[in-house]
């Protein structure tokens, strides 16, 4: 079953003859528990089509659902609930609350949510990140390397079924990238979670299931990679 279909996926920002066409009428689909990375020079419109993906911009036309629900026919407060109940997303430049430890900064969108934390699977996550013994610890007290660790469990709290990872691994250094890379397969094969992620980095794209590429707003499908 396809967890994200993407349908006719089309931005245009301006007009007339100074309008810029950042996406054209992309379609693909994606079935759960797949890793795939989207890889493309730079404005060629990857970025803008994961924005689309998290419904944090709304295409000039086309559709996408996630888990058959068309996101962009939502109302915009169930729009925000779906999103922070649904994706999780990763960025390149971590986007930790500085006054907050790591557990805290880790478990945040379920109290934005107004839940409780589930102890079990926060315990698990420290353990799988790596991270039991940082929990206490701010995000100014960690490595570039702890810290994404960090997003990623931020990510992976709510159980989204679609995790958006934006250059994941742009302030890395390779070891870094490497393990940050292996939790995201990880997450994908041990959570059954739907991984996009965006990179300019063609070997760290090729340890996904499946590379898409991204050219002057024109997706192309370049294949299954080979194990």
């Amino acid at each position: 079953m396809d967890l994200l279909e993407v349908v006719g996926i089309s931005k245009t920002y301006g007009s007339g003859e100074t309008a810029v066409h950042a996406l054209k009428n992309v379609s693909f689909s994606v079935p759960k528990g797949e890793f795939v990375a989207i890889v493309g020079e730079s404005g060629s419109g990857k970025s803008t089509l994961l924005n689309m993906l998290g419904a944090l911009d709304t295409p000039t036309s086309g559709k996408v659902f996630i888990d058959g629900k068309d996101t962009f026919s939502m109302k915009e407060r169930a729009l925000t609930i779906f999103r922070r109940r649904n994706i999780g997303f990763i960025f390149q430049a971590f986007n930790l609350i500085p006054e907050l430890t790591v557990e805290q900064n880790i478990i945040f969108p379920v109290l934005l949510d107004y839940q409780k934390p589930n102890q079990k699977y926060l315990e698990e996550l420290l353990s799988v990140l790596n991270l039991k013994e940082r929990r206490n610890h701010l995000p100014s007290q960690l490595s570039g390397g702890q810290q994404q660790r960090v997003a990623i469990g931020r990510a992976l709290i709510t159980r989204p079924s679609l995790i958006l990872a934006d250059e994941p691994t742009g302030n890395l250094d390779t070891q870094n990238s490497s393990e940050v890379i292996a939790l995201l397969r990880e997450a994908s094969k041990k959570y059954e979670q739907t991984i996009i992620m965006i990179t300019h980095n063609r070997s760290i794209a090729q340890t996904a299931d499946r590379v898409l590429q991204v050219s002057d707003g024109v997706l192309v499908d370049l294949g299954r990679c080979s194990e």
